[in-house]
């Protein structure tokens, strides 16, 4: 083989390895280009999305400039719109590419790898339909597609619960889940922290106060923080004057009941009338004994607890005191409790005269 085909062989196999390396030096190129963002950026995937989508969507956002190199790293990893994750995403400046990519990917626990969850917070909730709302917030969860499922008594059925007890299935706080939660992941998770509150010892107590499933704390719960939301301290002691009353077959008499029926035509109603305690409605404890059908609020844990470890004593009356405090006298006598009533409501009526004035 003379000297000039050993040359020509040479050059030829050196432009084949150039033509062939080419592509694999670019994607390494590629791969190791870096974010574009001086600081952490939050950056949602809401839907399904294509791999240009996604690129184009980065660029809008100032997280890359080189769409092109984040494609042809993307089409290397197989990345495509089936397995680029939804969710929330907080990018680092700096990130290069390859990472960055591989964050969005969809694992085997269908989150994104560099998936972030959210808090997902609900409070002062009066039905699953303001809870609802609430959580839409937090999460790509659709209120009304989660209330339909709410609803649907083939969910109330796997749950154990009638639709007026099924506030009782939650408990405000706030939570970390991962922002494409859907409505049954979300059910489910609030089910299952249900399920770790109610330990044998807090079943062991709920029996011993005479009652037979949890919605019944629930609701007697919702009606003790009704009537005190500021000064946790008294819980235990209306807890325990409600059972009293219950244990003697007397009405319960509790307002926030009677509010409940006039849902929100009675709010900034400072005094409450005769005519309101007269409505019909299952929830009235003025004409119902008993407990109402289910809770007329959601109730955390803490009111759930000081319910179940309720202070023993012998009240069976309650009456604001009459000052700011926001406070109650407690007492056992019908009589000492009119003589309360009647202070209470010549304070209140004098205070909304001066109201009135000002």
């Amino acid at each position: 083989m003379s000297k000039r085909t050993i040359i020509i062989i040479g050059i030829i196999a050196t432009l084949v390895g150039i033509a062939v390396a080419t592509p694999k030096i670019m994607l390494f190129l590629a791969g190791n280009k870096t974010t574009v963002n001086g600081e952490k950026q939050t950056f949602f995937i809401t839907k399904t999305i294509s791999l240009q989508k996604l690129a184009e969507e980065l660029k809008e956002k100032g997280i890359i400039k080189d769409m092109k190199g984040l494609i042809s790293v993307g089409d290397f990893k197989g990345l495509n719109s089936n397995n680029i994750a939804l969710g929330k995403y907080v990018i680092e400046p700096g990130v290069s590419y390859k990472n960055l990519l591989n964050g969005f990917t969809l694992n085997s626990n269908g989150n994104g790898n560099a998936e972030v969850e959210v808090q997902v917070t609900f409070n002062n909730c009066r039905d699953i339909y303001q809870m609802a709302g609430m959580v839409e917030k937090c999460i790509m969860v659709d209120s009304a597609k989660l209330v339909n499922y709410l609803t649907d008594a083939e969910t109330l059925n796997k749950f154990g619960f009638t639709l007026e007890q099924l506030p009782a299935l939650f408990m405000p706080n706030s939570y970390s889940m991962f922002y494409d939660t859907d409505e049954k992941q979300f059910v489910e998770r609030m089910a299952q922290e249900f399920r770790n509150f109610w330990t044998p010892d807090r079943k062991n107590k709920l029996s011993k106060m005479g009652f037979t499933s949890p919605s019944q704390l629930a609701t007697l719960a919702s009606i003790v923080y009704s009537e005190q939301s500021i000064h946790s301290s008294e819980w235990s002691t209306i807890a325990g004057l409600y059972l009293n009353r219950l244990k003697k077959g007397m009405l319960l008499q509790s307002d926030p009941t009677f509010k409940f029926c006039w849902e929100e035509k009675l709010n900034g109603v400072e005094r409450l009338l005769r005519e309101h305690r007269s409505v019909d409605c299952a929830y009235n404890t003025y004409k119902v004994k008993g407990l109402p059908p289910g809770p007329i609020c959601m109730t955390s844990e803490k009111v759930l607890d000081a319910v179940l470890n309720y202070q023993q004593h012998d009240y069976l009356f309650m009456c604001a005191k009459p000052d700011f405090s926001y406070t109650h006298n407690f007492e056992s006598s019908d009589v000492q409790h009119m003589r309360n009533a009647r202070k209470y409501q010549v304070w209140l009526a004098n205070e909304l005269k001066k109201k009135k004035n000002k």
